[in-house]
């Protein structure tokens, strides 16, 4: 049985806060809707990057067979490095109903890469193959975290939607279910003693 003392006043205000908390339900609900229509959308983003990352990474992967062929693994541990130049990763950011959602790529093509004094063809593809490689994983890196933080908002929101939905609204519409009971109760019996 409510605590709250039956009034009319008392069961206007507990509808008001009713009508308050399924307004908050028809929110929290859009939101889910559109936490998970903008996660397909950033699924399909990611997984293209994906399969243009995987690509590249077999591509690699041979270049890479076919330079430790040519000069042996210590030969190739003291290949220069491509360099990608220190500003070259650009992140653009955008907010999706207060989650930061951030696009990645690289700029600009990497530095003029240091010859080698013992160049093969296959080490300099080897090496353009895997600069190219870290280029593509910006933006899958990107994608993931994405991913990640609209999953967590939506957990989120899928949690306090079903709150609301299956605890408060439920509990809200037995105080209110049973004040307008207790008020019918006293005036039947104001009624009835008016009779008397």
């Amino acid at each position: 049985m409510s605590e709250i003392t039956p009034t009319r006043s008392a069961v206007l205000e507990l509808d008001e806060e009713r009508r308050a908390m399924r307004e908050g339900y028809r929110f929290l609900d859009e939101k889910r809707l559109l936490l998970a229509s903008e996660m397909l959308a950033e699924l399909k983003r990611y997984e293209f990057a994906a399969r243009v990352f995987n690509d590249r990474l077999r591509e690699a992967g041979a270049a890479l067979r076919a330079a430790v062929a040519r000069h042996g693994l210590d030969g190739l541990q003291v290949y220069p490095p491509a360099s990608l130049g220190a500003d070259a990763l650009q992140r653009v950011g955008r907010q999706l109903l207060g989650v930061p959602l951030v696009s990645a790529s690289w700029a600009a093509p990497g530095a003029a890469m240091t010859p080698a004094g013992w160049a093969s063809p296959e080490g300099e593809r080897s090496r353009e193959l895997f600069a190219l490689l870290l280029r593509e994983a910006a933006p899958l890196a990107a994608h993931a975290g994405n991913l990640e933080r609209l999953r967590v908002e939506y957990r989120r929101t899928e949690r306090r939607a079903r709150a609301l939905e299956e605890v408060l609204m439920p509990e809200m519409d037995a105080v209110i279910a049973d004040l307008e009971s207790r008020l019918e109760e006293m005036e039947q019996e104001e009624a009835i003693r008016v009779r008397r």
